[in-house]
């Protein structure tokens, strides 16, 4: 049973070819541009924030158990091209198998891509619907991607992808056996879209529930409305229907006032992070609780807590940053930045158990922002991390904002230690 009725828009596109085998290390990140949120003249006040200011910071080990390690720094020890040739792709969510199924904007496709290099498209009668139903435009497309959890170690797995239709942003879920996908159906629906701020990443949280990143589509009065779905986190069943536990239990809507919400998700303590592109003065680094409004349109950036608002634990100006999908370890939460061409890394640190329901200790939980892979690779869109413990990075270079070079779009691999 799908959920329906709560958006719009359109796409059309061509494919990417080509594969590299790449050696895999230790956490390895794989690289992929992403499309820039450049900036518009404000309309809204904005608050002036700043780059985290850590407390000294604790022990390496974990108190408490939680699983998080505090290292400071890191530094990359290899990258590596696990594909090149990728047209404009956008999401990224790793297979029980090992491979990976990749989604690509403007093309309307998806693509499946192993740890070898190989690449071969997604076909089938849910290929073709999803073709079919794609409206690429601006920043719309056929974005976000995600594997429902506990799916056997090899045989057929269900999906779920992010689409911009011609009348709203909306949810759809598939069978994908091998390379062959089935038809689809409508799980969520009349999330609003527009050329730009169409959110649309998807991940299932350890929860086991399917959480969905929405943008404002530049009509800012969405993002604190309850009764919209746009500029929201919201948060559903594997069939669409608001989660248990949601503050409104007839709502899917888990979290508001965002204005473009692209990554999504979870320490191994629990904490949910979230990276969301300001307007043109900060973008943000969140931890997201259920009910929580995190202030846009009213504050960018700090200052909104004394409002009784969520401030975010990290921000960087917007040009560099711009911040789309996001992986997170137990040492640190990677972003990939689109129109600052760097993988920023906010290190974790430790938080006491019984205080990881206070956002009083939201900041104390991270460290000072690390950038990594500054102007190597161009514009990223998204990183995961893969079963091998690398990370995989989706550069996005063919969006149309970008400088592509040969070979480009690409997923690196990439190791640090």
């Amino acid at each position: 049973m799908g959920r329906s009725g709560w958006g719009r828009a359109r796409r059309d596109g061509r494919r990417h070819r080509s594969g590299a085998a790449v050696g895999a290390l230790a956490v390895a990140l794989a690289l992929a541009a992403c499309s820039s949120d450049d900036p518009v003249p404000a309309a809204t006040t904005t608050t002036p924030g700043a780059t985290v200011t850590p407390p000294a910071p604790a022990a390496d080990a974990s108190p408490g158990g939680t699983g998080v390690r505090d290292v400071p720094t890191v530094a990359v020890t290899s990258v590596q091209d696990v594909v090149t040739g990728l047209d404009a792709p956008w999401g990224l969510a790793f297979l029980p198998d090992g491979r990976a199924l990749v989604t690509l904007r403007d093309a309307a496709a998806l693509v499946v891509v192993g740890p070898d290099g190989s690449l071969t498209d997604v076909t089938g009668p849910g290929a073709d619907e999803v073709a079919a139903a794609t409206v690429a435009r601006g920043e719309g497309g056929l974005l976000g991607v995600a594997v429902l959890p506990d799916a056997p170690a090899s045989g057929p797995v269900d999906v779920v992808v992010y689409l911009t239709s011609r009348q709203d942003n909306r949810v759809l879920r598939a069978t994908l056996d091998g390379a062959t996908l089935g038809p689809t159906r409508v799980l969520l629906d009349g999330i609003p879209s527009g050329t730009n701020h169409n959110g649309g990443r998807l991940a299932f949280g350890p929860d086991g529930y399917l959480y969905v990143t929405t943008g404002d589509t530049y009509t800012t009065d969405l993002a604190p409305d309850p009764a919209s779905l746009g500029g929201k986190v919201l948060r559903v069943t594997a069939d669409g229907e608001p989660a248990p536990g949601n503050p409104d239990a007839a709502s899917p809507v888990w979290t508001r006032g965002h204005r473009n919400v692209q990554g999504i998700g979870w320490a191994p303590d629990g904490r949910a992070f979230a990276s969301e592109f300001g307007q043109d003065t900060w973008d943000e680094l969140n931890v997201l609780r259920a009910g929580a409004d995190h202030g846009w349109p009213q504050v960018e950036g700090l200052g909104g807590a004394a409002q009784g608002l969520a401030d975010p634990v990290a921000v960087w100006a917007t040009s560099d940053a711009s911040p789309s999908g996001l992986a997170v370890t137990d040492e640190g939460v990677y972003l990939a930045g689109l129109r600052g061409r760097t993988l920023w890394r906010v290190p974790l640190r430790p938080v006491d158990p019984a205080t990881l329901d206070d956002p009083a200790s939201d900041a104390a939980g991270v460290g000072e922002p690390q950038p990594l892979l500054a102007d190597e690779h161009g514009r990223l869109r998204a990183v995961e991390v893969a079963p091998d413990g690398s990370l995989w990075v989706l550069t996005n270079n063919t969006d149309g904002r970008g400088a592509p070079v040969e070979g480009d779009d690409r997923i690196l691999r990439v190791t640090v230690g």
